[in-house]
């Protein structure tokens, strides 16, 4: 199995959640694009938390700027293009995690969709409750669904108002399966496996 670990905006955990299902299906770990935190990318903090054994594929672009990738590409010269892009060759499960939503620019034609839908990858949408995120959540689905790509996993990360969470529930396809992550108050290795040890597929029937 391969997965596509995208996200309804930034910071809503795809990170910690990528950690999570890495370390629940002993899967590799790619992330194709790292803008910024170098001396601290996702890939190093997946080493943390799910332990130096895991297997980590290096990302295809690394940039400096802690911004949009076609932004923080723009800064160094470059253009980034979905051809520039392979899944590594590899027969393990393999947890991919992108940057951003669904449509964080990767050039100013490009977007993570499109890297998806190139990549042809199911889709694990990682869902936070804030203000907003329901809007966001079903635009995200909306998206997804125009360009015929599956989304396998609903992953709810933290809590959720019981209205908040039905409406979004209601619109994702019964084929979708529901994971909740509960509140992490610290991000360690023994919290992230023993969520990973305890996570549950919920089908949506």
């Amino acid at each position: 199995m391969k997965l596509f670990v995208t996200g309804i905006g930034t910071e809503i955990g795809k990170t910690v959640c990528s950690a999570i299902l890495t370390n629940h299906f002993k899967a590799d770990y790619w992330k194709p694009v790292q803008s910024g935190d170098l001396h601290y990318t996702d890939s190093m903090k997946i080493n943390n938390w799910v332990g130096h054994e895991v297997c980590c594929y290096p990302e295809t672009y690394r940039l400096q700027l802690a911004a949009s990738p076609h932004q923080s590409a723009a800064a160094e010269g470059k253009q980034i293009s979905v051809e520039d892009f392979q899944l590594p060759d590899t027969s393990n499960t393999l947890v991919v995690e992108g940057a951003g939503g669904l449509m964080v620019p990767l050039s100013d034609h490009e977007f993570m969709i499109d890297l998806i839908e190139k990549l042809q990858l199911p889709v694990a949408l990682v869902v936070r409750n804030y203000l907003g995120c329901i809007n966001h959540t079903l635009l995200s689905i909306m998206a997804l669904r125009e360009r015929g790509l599956s989304l396998k996993y609903l992953i709810l990360n933290g809590s959720f108002p019981t209205d908040t969470e039905r409406v979004i529930i209601n619109y994702i396809e019964k084929e979708t399966h529901i994971i909740r992550i509960p509140e992490i108050d610290s991000i360690t290795k023994e919290n992230i496996e023993t969520i990973s040890n305890n996570l549950k597929h919920v089908y949506n029937g």
